[in-house]
């Protein structure tokens, strides 16, 4: 028997309705996604790349279409189901990093596990927080560190569940081009030594090309699935 895809996307639609028309950010989208793949999600400004991203961690609903996390369909839940199904299978890396300003970077990274409730949290987080680097810097603040530095941050926090799918959307896109390419490849070994399943969002097709796959969007529709 074939495994349960990590992510399965079918005809995956997102409308707005309006009293004289229907706008369509998101037309009939379809992947799949197994343990350990990549997917770099490319395409224009307003093509539809942070509503696919959206829709498919359960952050936001369809107007048609599936979108199936370890084979359970988030359509059929409500938002506490959806919730916890973010909590235990998925781990997100943004732009702007998002780091509780008035939180150490370990208590930073450990904030999934509590809410997990898992025993030896601090130790996983500082064991995962020295692996990017940042083995001496457990305890300063947000404010305190470089971009850089909150990214790795931002990574360790995404990776300390680890968790079967991750999305990252435009993990590198405020940090400059050395900074960046440090990230992005501390993101693939992560991922790599995980076996997760990457859905990355990116307007760098150099990085893009890091990803076995690459998904075009334009206008809310597939032009290309390579």
């Amino acid at each position: 028997m074939a495994p349960v895809p990590i992510l399965s996307v079918l005809g995956l639609t997102k409308a707005y309705d309006s009293a004289s028309h229907r706008l369509t950010v998101l037309n009939s989208v379809n992947f799949e996604l197994g343990a350990g793949d990549t997917l770099a999600v490319v395409g224009p400004s307003g093509s539809g790349k942070t509503t696919l991203l959206g829709l498919c961690a359960g952050l936001d609903a369809p107007t048609s279409g599936t979108v199936r996390i370890s084979g359970k369909s988030l359509e059929a839940l409500d938002e506490d189901a959806r919730a916890q199904i973010r909590n235990e299978h998925v781990g997100f890396i943004f732009q702007s990093f998002q780091l509780l300003p008035t939180l150490s970077a370990l208590e930073n990274v450990l904030v999934p596990l509590e809410l997990r409730g898992l025993g030896g949290a601090e130790s996983r987080a500082a064991t995962l927080l020295s692996k990017v680097g940042l083995g001496e810097r457990l305890h300063h603040y947000p404010a305190q560190l470089s971009g850089g530095e909150q990214q790795r941050v931002a990574l360790a926090r995404a990776f300390v569940t680890e968790p079967q799918l991750l999305f990252a959307d435009e993990p590198t896109g405020n940090l400059d081009g050395d900074t960046a390419r440090h990230i992005a490849d501390m993101i693939f070994e992560l991922n790599a030594a995980a076996g997760t399943a990457l859905v990355l969002v990116t307007h760098d097709l150099e990085l893009a090309r890091r990803c076995r796959r690459i998904l075009s969007l334009r206008a809310g529709s597939v032009v290309t699935l390579e």
